[in-house]
């Protein structure tokens, strides 16, 4: 079995399709099938068979390499679907719908009209679902999207001058907490643990296990603990490099934990 990452806009996040006895280099466009109908993408990588075995879902497959006559039909597609998104804000704004519109995006086989929206309440647009299908003779769909995923759409550039996880990367997200942000000791403020989304940084999960296992040796901020220096209140800590700090008679004392420099 080959594997392939596919692609369906430039550096946006890569899926894995099966390819089954087709040989495909990098770079070169596809025809994929997906639970919305077949799509046009493009191979960026080949699994070796180590990470094959860790897959756990069954793949969808690559139906075929992409003709000149399927690389038309996805340019007429995406001018197409720009004017369905003019369309659709046409009628919302007629509807009085208080709608913003990200994308519209055809299935490469047309099957299906998906419409991408912000809004800050819900809304009830079953008479625009009726207007644009009375215009493109297709499913239409239109999602509601909150803020990660408007930002997974639009893309764009973290803190850590990176693209985007939610754009790039990542394929699941579980919920991430502000105990997340306390657990690895970051000053609460927004600017600093919000993303550009507005929500609580992505990247927070990723070693929130770490910084709890971690965190299971050290004391809390003011807390009065026995050391090798003396009674002493926690001003401090360290929790990657397990130090921390104590205020002993208005004097600074540092706790290595790595050196054995234990509380009694």
């Amino acid at each position: 079995m080959n594997v392939y990452g596919v692609i369906f806009k430039d550096k946006g996040k890569s899926y894995y399709f099966n390819g089954h006895d087709l040989k495909i280099p990098n770079r070169v466009t596809v025809i994929v099938e997906t639970e919305k109908g077949e799509q046009f993408g493009r191979v960026v990588n080949k699994l070796d068979n180590d990470r094959i075995k860790n897959i756990k879902t069954e793949l969808k497959n690559i139906l075929r390499i992409a003709t000149k006559k399927d690389y038309e039909q996805y340019l007429n597609n995406l001018k197409d679907a720009k004017k369905a998104l003019e369309s659709a804000k046409k009628f919302s704004e007629e509807l009085n719908l208080e709608m913003n519109f990200i994308d519209a995006t055809f299935t490469f086989d047309r099957k299906q009209l998906l419409f991408n929206f912000y809004a800050d309440e819900r809304v009830d647009f079953r008479e625009l679902a009726k207007k644009l299908a009375s215009v493109y003779h297709t499913r239409i769909e239109l999602r509601q999207i909150g803020a990660r995923d408007k930002a997974e759409h639009v893309g764009g550039i973290g803190i850590c001058g990176r693209t985007l996880c939610c754009a790039s990367c990542l394929t699941h997200l579980d919920s991430v907490t502000m105990n997340m942000a306390k657990n690895q000791n970051l000053a609460l403020n927004p600017s600093k643990i919000n993303g550009v989304c507005g929500r609580l940084l992505c990247c927070l999960a990723y070693e929130d296990a770490q910084y709890i296992e971690a965190n299971k040796e050290m004391p809390s901020v003011g807390e009065e603990v026995d050391s090798i220096f003396g009674k002493g209140k926690v001003i401090s800590i360290d929790i990657l490099n397990k130090k921390y700090k104590i205020l002993i008679n208005d004097e600074v004392k540092e706790i290595n934990l790595n050196k054995n420099e234990k509380t009694n």
